[in-house]
């Protein structure tokens, strides 16, 4: 294994076997106070690929944030081979005001690859392009669900590379989505580099998640090992994902209040009751039925619905035994971490 050079980000020089933070000038508020984008360095003693995980583009997704401040921490990072570009809060804005848009009400990730002359958030998605991104061998993008919606772990992926393929499943979480590419997103963006990313998402915004974080955190590390970044850890089961081809949300058939009888990760089969949607006024009262066999892995948090609304999100499972496995395997490895953390 050959030996590093200097790591070059923005006019700084890391030097091999060192960590640093940089600060990426990126906007002066009205007030004249500066903002920056931070980003911590990793650089080895030793080559090998060059990755950033990032969190908070949504400035309100703040799970990826702890999953990133947790992963700093992980002491197998001494032995890094190749660099680690950790970008815990892409969207300081939004996470300032604990919401989800840029000042202007600019959706961050539908505004890549950015222009250095365009919108406030397209000057802040052409500095993460050309500062991170295009230094980057491949990615990892950190998110939770929306407002008052949660998200079981799962790792959403464009599956037409063998790659991409391989890093999803290394990742460990218990469902892969494949998931078309979205104009103005970071992962279109980097896919239009020839790169693989994946994006992450677990939990609510605003709040942590400590199944979310854990897995988050657990399949960064797991990745890293494949990848050959990280030493090997000790052997654990591998959790053989469900790749499923469809999803679907259940929608309010009627308004009104609405009683959640299942729960994330949960296997229902066609025709089991998810909940009930009752009139306030007690007139009314629907059951809601799962349309197809699938796994729980979104869910509105409130109970209150408009017709229409989504309130149970189902990815369908090709095998419903070769589902439940992967689901139990899943929660045993939950339980364990196989590196250590600094305390």
């Amino acid at each position: 294994m050959s030996r590093n050079g200097p790591f070059e980000i923005c006019g700084k020089t890391v030097a091999p076997g060192s960590r640093a933070t940089v600060d990426l000038p990126m906007a002066r508020l009205y007030t004249h106070n500066e903002i920056t984008l931070p980003v911590h360095v990793v650089h080895g003693k030793r080559s090998g690929p060059v990755i950033f995980v990032s969190a908070a583009v949504h400035g309100d997704e703040i799970n990826g944030v702890e999953i990133i401040r947790r992963l700093l921490k992980v002491k197998a990072l001494s032995s890094i081979k190749g660099t680690l570009l950790a970008v815990p809060i892409v969207n300081p804005f939004g996470f300032i005001q604990r919401s989800r848009y840029m000042p202007d009400r600019r959706d961050l990730n539908r505004s890549f690859p950015g222009t250095p002359k365009g919108s406030l958030a397209g000057r802040l998605a052409n500095l993460f392009m050309t500062e991170i991104a295009e230094r980057s061998d491949f990615g990892i993008d950190l998110h939770t669900g929306s407002n008052f919606r949660s998200n079981l772990p799962q790792v959403r992926a464009s599956l037409d590379d063998e790659q991409t393929i391989a890093l999803a499943r290394a990742f460990g979480t218990p469902v892969i989505v494949p998931s078309e590419l979205r104009e103005g997103s970071l992962r279109e963006a980097i896919a239009d580099l020839g790169k693989p990313v994946l994006v992450y998402e677990g939990g609510e915004a605003l709040y942590f998640n400590e199944a979310a974080i854990r897995t988050g955190l657990n399949g960064i590390v797991r990745l890293m090992r494949h990848v050959g970044m990280l030493p090997k850890g000790r052997k654990q089961k591998l959790v053989e994902p469900i790749i499923t081809h469809k999803t679907s949300w259940i929608r309010a058939t009627m308004s009104g209040t609405f009683t959640r009888k299942v729960n994330l990760g949960e296997l229902v089969r066609q025709g089991t009751r998810v909940g009930i949607l009752s009139d306030p006024l007690g007139d009314d009262r629907e059951e809601v039925v799962a349309p197809f066999t699938g796994v729980v892995i979104g869910q509105s948090n409130l109970p209150l619905a408009h017709e229409g609304d989504a309130l149970i999100h189902l990815a369908r499972v090709p095998d419903a035994s070769e589902a439940e496995n992967a689901l139990d395997d899943y929660t045993s490895n939950l339980t364990e971490d196989d590196f250590s953390l600094e305390r």
